[in-house]
């Protein structure tokens, strides 16, 4: 027969609750709905865990860990290098979107100079 500790339901309600703030985030546009989602199945794995003992023993010995804890730890540092390594993927690909738009306003510039330029002098900025 396995039992909650006390752990697991710290666990468990700590995921129901971040789960709750995730919801209410994308309900005040705080957070898009592409981020919500790898959250709210995060904090599912995470309550499944905490509330199933025999989910979570069966975890623990297939990876050959020693406590059920670990467990719990393990797939928070991975999620959280998964999040990282998502959202470096995003912030490079925003970088260089950055700089096409910047040379593409500069140009735009340059040819608004060159064309007041020719109109006569051109006006105060």
């Amino acid at each position: 027969m396995y039992f909650i500790s006390r752990t697991q339901v710290i666990m468990a309600v700590g995921a129901v609750l971040l789960a709750l703030y995730v919801l209410d985030l994308v309900r005040r546009r705080k957070l898009s709905e592409e981020y919500s989602l790898l959250w709210v199945a995060c904090t599912a794995v995470i309550a499944v865990l905490g509330f199933s003992t025999p989910v979570l023993m069966w975890i623990t010995n297939l990876f050959g860990m020693y406590g059920a804890a670990s467990v719990a730890y393990s797939f928070g540092l991975v999620f959280a290098v998964i999040m990282l390594l998502y959202l470096s993927m995003k912030l490079s690909r925003l970088g260089v979107e950055n700089h096409a738009l910047v040379r593409e306003l500069a140009l735009l510039r340059h040819e608004l100079e060159d064309l007041r330029g020719r109109s006569g002098g051109g006006g105060a900025r």
